[in-house]
């Protein structure tokens, strides 16, 4: 819709927010205006800012400066019961409801109709079923638990629990990041409905189509700070990647330059993944490695870069195709059986995926080569010293101390007792999702080229990285994903940033 912004007033306002902790700006100087009966979208990379700014919204965090209005009225939420009561209602990622409740429990939970204190079950059940039949078009029985539908009904049934406390705005907060093409199709058709009520949609996300297709206005943040807001028909996909990610593209020009050297031939194919795809996190693509080639992932977030990992390494049960070593004619259908066929996975969230913080660098460093000879095969310690100390001076691990806890050393420096872990099991192909991200220039640097003398001397690499310059500094092929789906691959000889960027955009 046309939205005449000089004549309206904003249903919500929220002006120069500033909320800091301790040593960071989470948001500086941030301002957003939401209008009725439209469909705004709030985009940024990782680190941008949305999560924190949807948090002061909804009462989790105080503002440190600024003025949050609705209707023109200065309110100051200060706890979440306090956000509900002014109208906002907010339905998260993950569903926050209780799937051992029935649909019609978690709608009213809290607000169930009662008479003489008791809860009148037949009531209720009544005005759910006609609420989601009149506001959701959903017509389900609201006496099964929640957890019996779909994530997509959950989602649905999320909204009308927002919608029955008489929210003015409601915030949608990444809703289709589980969600196939048809249920995302079907929950944009109440979206559109609950428009023309007259509701305003604050929409989260980092799909560019699905933001293309059900937007009206786009606020762009980019680390904690606010980039401007844009009419999205009148904002190209070019532009819109290119003011989340930053027009300098951050060259790391203070990076050294890596030593040139010719790179090896190429050797066979050592994995093909034909087909392979998961319902609600990668349309169906097929990816081809060599024996010594570093094949780059690059896409925003949520591109489906991480998707397209963890399938290939068999951590993700797939729903369509497969993977395929034609050296061994076998394929990997789980983590134990990829690392015994000799792929290793480097996962991007090393805080919750990789590093046990309670562990020495000695014991995080031998973990994945235990768990390749099995539990009855205990590395003796003089070896686990051995093997520690040879990859501590290999990556420049520092402090040099194996029995120094792995929580006490630098991101950096967690990030190389990571990649020792399985260094260690002698991989052919190792998939580093991110490997450099929130780590000094140095300990780049020395990941970036550690990474292209091991692929000269017949490593294979699939390097996944949000930073452009780094994946065509080290890839010698390049596949491009947007929006769950892979959408191009790039030849060395083709490689820019321009053709790198023109692909993510799309349109």
């Amino acid at each position: 819709m046309d939205i005449a912004l000089s004549t309206q007033q904003p249903i919500l306002q929220m002006t120069r927010i500033h909320k800091r902790f301790p040593g960071v700006k989470a948001l500086t100087d941030v301002s957003l205006r939401l209008f009725p009966g439209e469909v705004h979208a709030l985009m940024g990379e990782n680190g941008a800012g949305k999560s924190t700014l949807i948090k002061v919204l909804t009462g989790v965090y105080s503002i440190d400066e600024g003025l949050v209005e609705m209707e023109g009225t200065a309110i100051s939420m200060r706890s979440p019961q306090e956000s509900q009561a002014a109208g906002i209602s907010t339905v998260y990622q993950e569903v926050n409801l209780c799937p051992n409740l029935t649909v019609a429990e978690n709608i009213f939970i809290g607000r169930e109709p009662r008479r003489f204190g008791c809860i009148q079950w037949k009531q209720m059940n009544l005005r759910a079923a006609e609420l989601l039949r009149e506001r959701m078009n959903l017509h389900i029985d609201v006496t099964l638990p929640l957890q019996s539908y779909s994530v997509a009904v959950q989602q649905l049934v999320a909204i009308a629990r927002a919608l029955n406390i008489s929210a003015k705005v409601l915030i949608l907060d990444e809703p289709t990041s589980s969600l196939d093409q048809n249920e995302v199709d079907q929950l944009f058709r109440i979206m559109r409905k609950l428009q023309q009520e007259g509701l305003s949609i604050l929409f989260v996300t980092h799909f560019l189509d699905q933001m293309y297709e059900i937007s009206d206005r786009v606020t762009i943040l980019r680390g904690g700070e606010l980039v401007g807001e844009y009419m999205a028909n009148e904002l190209s996909r070019l532009d819109l990647v290119l003011k989340m990610i930053g027009k300098e593209l951050h060259l790391l020009e203070e990076l050294p330059e890596l030593a040139a050297q010719d790179k090896n031939s190429l050797g066979d194919e050592l994995l093909r993944a034909e087909g392979l795809g998961r319902r609600g996190g990668i349309e169906p693509f097929d990816l081809t490695i060599r024996k010594g080639e570093v094949v780059g992932l690059a896409g925003l977030l949520g591109s489906g870069r991480t998707e397209a990992a963890r399938l290939l390494f068999g951590a993700d049960k797939p729903d369509f195709g497969q993977v395929i070593l034609p050296s061994t004619g076998g394929g990997v259908h789980s983590p134990r059986e990829a690392i015994g066929r000799r792929i290793a996975f480097c996962s991007e969230n090393r805080k919750t995926e990789g590093i046990i913080g309670d562990l020495t660098v000695r014991e995080n460093i031998i973990l994945a080569l235990q768990a390749k000879d099995g539990m009855f095969k205990t590395i003796p310690r003089k070896r686990q010293e051995e093997l520690a100390g040879e990859y501590i001076r290999m990556l420049n691990i520092n402090p040099p101390s194996p029995d120094q806890l792995i929580k006490n050393l630098s991101g950096g420096n967690q990030q190389k007792v990571l990649l020792a872990r399985w260094l260690l099991t002698e991989p052919e192909l190792f998939i580093l999702d991110e490997p450099t991200r929130g780590i000094d220039i140095g300990a780049k640097a020395e990941i970036q080229k550690l990474v292209l003398t091991l692929s000269r001397q017949g490593m294979s690499f699939l390097f996944i990285s949000s930073e452009l310059e780094e994946v065509l500094r080290v890839s010698d092929r390049i596949a491009i994903l947007r929006d769950r789906r892979k959408v191009k691959e790039i030849s060395e000889k083709d490689m820019s940033q321009q053709q790198i960027m023109q692909a993510i955009a799309g349109g």
